[in-house]
């Protein structure tokens, strides 16, 4: 199969499950609002080292906040759900909760739940107010610059992390290019790319010589290894390849994010777009390439 020339692979990306969560920060201005999301997203590109995987999902309209002010939409997954509070509980805290005039509610209706800000209340040293509204409760936390508004309870669910796609250039140029108009296209509702603006070069793979390292790099993709390692799945026409991993609140968002980023990157100076897998033994989650594509 091919699109604008461009080969794919006859390959699925390996996905597997994860929990979820929306979170939805306001504040005074746009740019304080920025702050805060870049700062909660911040060293979250993956479960491996940083135990969460993080991002921003969209600008909110004033017209769809709780409190008529700016907002940003950020997404967090972890491996289980006991996880993901712990992480929302932190990065709220430290990340959010410091950041001048901001509040931050559960943008996600689930069926289960997690405590954040009836966990953040004690910061208050007892002088924090609960306010009941709608059937929701928040905390009202006093902070120097006036109150920290915090919801208590965030909604987590099931979803989906580790979907990806392979983009194999000529060179660097072309190829960051079309990861580039790739990650442009994915920006779909429900779904993150939590490496540095969507685009990750140092693939990995599962273990390593090294007994103390969970992961390493994938050397089947390296374009300096292809001598040296039988792994190699690189023809002598590549000289770079760029990932992209998506993480989404259900396999739709995931699938349509892959989707879109499949033809986006079907460029010239492009190869083959490929995804990667593990033989079936690491996800619970097989996306085919070729069938998110149809007849083409």
């Amino acid at each position: 199969m091919q699109i604008n020339g461009v080969s794919i692979d006859d390959t699925y990306a390996e996905a597997f499950a994860m929990w979820g969560a929306r979170v939805l920060i306001t504040a005074e201005t746009a740019k304080w609002a920025l702050a805060a999301a870049r700062a909660i997203t911040g060293f979250a590109t993956s479960v491996i080292g940083c135990k969460c995987e993080a991002g921003i999902e969209r600008v909110v309209d004033v017209a769809h906040t709780p409190d008529g002010r700016p907002g940003i939409a950020v997404l967090l997954f972890a491996m289980d759900a006991e996880g993901l509070g712990k992480r929302l509980v932190e990065r709220v805290g430290q990340c959010v909760m410091t950041c001048p005039t901001t509040a931050c509610f559960n943008a996600l209706e689930a069926e289960k739940t997690v405590v954040v800000g009836g966990a953040l209340r004690y910061f208050g040293d007892g002088f924090q107010a609960a306010k009941l509204l709608d059937g929701r409760r928040f905390w009202r936390v006093p902070v120097m610059d006036g109150e920290f508004v915090v919801e208590e309870r965030f909604g987590v669910q099931a979803s989906v992390g580790g979907g990806n796609l392979l983009i194999l250039g000529e060179d660097t140029a072309p190829t960051l290019a079309a990861a580039e108009a790739a990650v442009d296209a994915m920006r779909v509702p429900g779904v993150i790319l939590p490496f540095p603006d969507g685009v990750v070069r140092s693939g990995s793979k599962v273990g390593s010589r090294y007994k103390s390292v969970m992961a390493s790099t994938n050397d089947a993709y390296c374009p300096t290894l292809r001598a040296v390692t039988k792994a190699t799945r690189l023809g002598a026409e590549v000289g770079c390849v760029l990932e992209i991993v998506i993480d989404g609140l259900d396999l739709a968002a995931v699938e349509e994010a892959m989707r879109r980023g499949l033809r986006a990157a079907a460029q010239p100076g492009i190869c083959r777009i490929s995804a990667g897998n593990y033989g079936g033994n690491l996800g619970q989650y097989k996306i085919d390439l070729r069938s998110l594509l149809g007849p083409t």
